[in-house]
């Protein structure tokens, strides 16, 4: 919990990819507060208020996966929104003639976009939402310490800077709000 505060006032990207690691978190431990309790939270270097704040967090993203049908895979609404927030700024970044060094990063991550997309199961999902899968996949894999291709870490690492970028609008947008006419 107190993670998650802390980066989504920062970094909406990385908020967003901590937390799909903290669905996976709850589904290691199957969905069992008091394994987390025990044998996660406790862990931590935290009060012992802290560790009670962080297991009522868990105790109720617990209860909205049971509530949402996502014990097993995919997302809690929450999640989905904040996706689909940075999804709808990604199309306005693009319309707009005002963000020209957004519009050329998108370029140039493109390829990569759509070869990831070719290669995934869900050839349905949005741009954003394959950026998003393949920061993931890639940083599960570098937790598993598997190798990763060349190609991919260059594909990643463009996508990186792309969502970076995205993020920071993002906050932009929040803080001043941006004018896309």
């Amino acid at each position: 919990m107190f993670v998650a505060q802390e980066l989504r006032k920062k970094n909406i990207a990385e908020y967003l990819l901590y937390m799909w690691q903290i669905e996976d978190t709850i589904r290691a431990f199957d969905c069992s507060l008091r394994r987390i309790r025990d044998e996660y939270v406790s862990r931590f270097d935290y009060t012992e208020e802290q560790k009670e704040e962080e297991i009522d967090w868990f105790g109720n993203l617990i209860r909205m996966m049971n509530q949402e049908g996502c014990r097993e895979k995919g997302h809690l609404q929450i999640n989905k929104v904040t996706l689909q927030m940075l999804t709808e700024l990604h199309d306005q970044l693009l319309q707009s003639p005002k963000f020209p060094f957004y519009n050329t990063a998108y370029y140039k991550v493109l390829p990569f976009i759509v070869e990831l997309r070719n290669r995934g199961a869900n050839k349905e999902e949005n741009e954003i939402e394959t950026c998003f899968n393949s920061l993931y996949g890639v940083m599960l894999l570098r937790l598993q310490k598997k190798d990763i291709s060349p190609e991919t870490a260059h594909a990643v690492k463009e996508i990186s800077t792309f969502i970076g970028m995205l993020s920071d609008y993002y906050h932009k947008d929040k803080e001043e709000g941006l004018k896309f006419e």
